[in-house]
């Protein structure tokens, strides 16, 4: 008889329950970092970054834009990485597949079904953990790099007063 459940689709073996438990992680924290840059964005736009008059004005312009820049690598790397290690958990149910083939010299559902829905679990997996964070560091990068590129107009205009 085949216990199979929603909580074994993501926790079938130790290598499924691996890969869906750092996907999740990514997950929670690819939303803690959208929601961090949320409150930093919206606090902006009451307090907007302005540049003032220093000696080192390039300087100051760097330290201003860090903030803005904080966790968008963390972003841009579950986007690319979540995804693969999706991937991994599907081979890994179709190969659990064939091995219950092989092990019952059958090939009905209820042997293959099993080792599908967790292949099909972790790509799911995969895809809910990269789909936000891709979003979110392409949107976040942009309105960085529009903030960086005002406010170093800024600075040019500036340095060419003085």
């Amino acid at each position: 008889m085949n216990n199979f459940s929603l909580w074994n689709l993501f926790t079938g073996d130790i290598i499924t329950a691996i890969a869906s438990i750092v996907l999740v992680v990514f997950s929670i924290l690819t939303w803690a970092v959208i929601i961090e840059k949320f409150r930093l964005w919206r606090a902006t736009k009451r307090n907007p970054v302005k540049l003032k008059q220093c000696d080192d004005m390039k300087l100051l312009l760097d330290k201003l834009i860090r903030p803005f820049d904080k966790n968008l690598w963390f972003l841009s790397m579950v986007a690319y990485v979540a995804p693969f290690i999706g991937l991994f958990g599907t081979v890994w149910g179709v190969m659990d597949s064939f091995a219950s083939i092989g092990i019952n010299q059958s090939v009905s559902i209820g042997v293959i079904a099993p080792g599908l829905a967790t292949a099909l679990g972790t790509t799911a997996l995969g895809l809910i953990a990269a789909i936000p964070a891709a979003i979110a560091h392409q949107y976040y990068t942009k309105r960085a790099d529009d903030l960086y590129e005002r406010l170093d107009d800024a600075r040019r205009e500036y340095e060419h007063k003085k």
